[in-house]
């Protein structure tokens, strides 16, 4: 099968596009004829070797979307959908023709999407709903979301109206600002962060009962604009690892901070969260995605490249 692999880390020179012999499910595994994956930028920090516990020789690639032609008879001829831990790390992951894991580790994709929108949604949603879901984001919560025009923070997006919260969007860009107003999403623009919390009271009088911070740099910040009780959940921190958190504040207002990491999720923790929100885009609660490039799996060791790129946003997925 044509595969993606790397057998070193630290440069993207590493991945090659090679011949691989098809792999073997185990019993209690489905072999998956991926259709298409997504390509994250978690994807290319492990082949750079910002993940100490991965195993090499390696086939990168956690999300996919495809069809299962080998496995229980329940699951044979089914298109499903996956992503999880493990993937691409100490097993081998999507990018490649064929992947093989746990037959619970797949949901059945959700006939609305195409197998490259399924493809599409795999870390960014799962992260957006585990950070939702245990930041008890709900009907009527007032939540807002910083780094809003990203692929976690679409996603938060989304996934919060579905729900029936009170979404408010915030970014630096005056161009995604507009463009988030014109889709009918309150949007503010990101300043100081001494003008944050006055920006949110003017929207949310008493605080955002819940702050997505999807940036990792807005959590100081973040705490003066909270509301009693709030809660904030966020994905990522600055390189060093360290923020200069007001502890007096968080504290004196009985918040919460949530820390939102998928990689601690199996493929079947994961696939019993697609299998949530799924029905959102089957009952059409949520818009199946379009924004995202395909690309021959071929195409790849330049697609992570580009993914690397500062400034990158664009969606990749590859097909098999």
């Amino acid at each position: 099968m044509h595969a993606l692999q790397f057998s070193s880390t630290g440069d993207l020179a590493a991945l090659r596009h090679v011949e691989l012999a098809r792999p073997q499910p185990d019993d209690g595994e489905v072999l998956v004829e991926v259709r298409a994956a997504g390509l994250n930028p978690s994807d290319v920090k492990n082949v750079l070797g910002r993940f100490p516990y991965t195993t090499l020789p390696r086939v990168p690639g956690r999300d996919f979307a495809g069809v299962v032609v080998e496995g229980p008879a329940h699951l044979l001829g089914k298109a499903v959908w996956g992503t999880g831990k493990g993937l691409g790390f100490s097993r081998d992951g999507s990018h490649a023709q064929y992947i093989c894991l746990p037959a619970e580790g797949v949901a059945l994709k959700p006939d609305v999407l195409s197998f490259s929108q399924a493809a599409a949604l795999g870390v960014p949603y799962t992260t957006a709903w585990d950070g939702l879901v245990r930041s008890q984001v709900g009907a009527g919560t007032r939540l807002l979301v910083i780094g809003a025009n990203g692929a976690v923070g679409t996603a938060a997006l989304g996934l919060a109206k579905a729900l029936g919260a009170e979404v408010l969007a915030a970014v630096r860009n005056v161009q995604e600002q507009q463009r988030l107003l014109d889709s009918g999403i309150a949007c503010l623009l990101l300043g100081s962060a001494e003008q944050l919390a006055t920006q949110v009271e003017a929207v949310f009088p008493g605080g955002a009962e819940v702050i997505f911070d999807t940036t990792g740099f807005w959590l100081p910040a973040a705490v003066s604009a909270l509301a009693n009780f709030g809660r904030i959940a966020y994905i990522a921190a600055p390189l060093d690892g360290m923020v200069n958190l007001p502890a007096l504040n968080l504290y004196r207002r009985g918040g919460t901070l949530v820390g939102v990491n998928t990689l601690l999720y199996t493929p079947t923790d994961c696939a019993r969260m697609l299998e949530q929100f799924g029905t959102l885009f089957t009952q059409g609660l949520l818009t199946p995605p379009t924004a995202f490039k395909e690309l021959p799996l071929s195409a790849g060791p330049e697609a992570y490249a580009a993914v690397n790129t500062p400034g990158s946003c664009e969606k990749i997925i590859l097909l098999p």
